[in-house]
């Protein structure tokens, strides 16, 4: 059986699909943080000396899809970066998390001064 085979067969059963686009999300997450520590010049060590975590912790943090985001934040953060999570409805993005929520806030609180003066 081929691979393009495999893949519609799993994709006509009930449910499996969606367990396929779940698996697919995780080694995204899972391949981006590799990507993002090695591209830093880092091993697993040494980030997570940074993070104050030990090594398996954080090769746990690279294969797992149930991370929080404030563990994501810590890993990016010893990594020089930083996190920003979003919604986008429609066209319209909303940032929940990192600078530019803070900055929609400012903004938004500071409207709502000036209107109220």
């Amino acid at each position: 059986m081929t691979a393009r085979n495999w893949e519609k067969r799993v994709l006509a059963s009930d449910g499996d699909g969606e367990r396929v686009a779940e698996i697919e999300q995780e080694l995204l997450l899972a391949n981006n943080l590799t990507g993002l520590r090695e591209g830093a010049g880092l091993s697993q060590r040494q980030l997570a000396i940074r993070i104050g975590v030990s090594q398996p912790r954080v090769a746990a943090i690279e294969r797992s899809h149930n991370v929080t985001i404030e563990v994501l934040d810590q890993y990016v953060h010893a990594l020089g970066a930083s996190l920003e999570v979003s919604v986008v409805k429609g066209r319209e993005k909303i940032s929940l998390f990192g600078a530019h929520a803070r900055d929609r806030q400012v903004g938004s609180a500071a409207s709502r001064r000036s209107k109220s003066a």
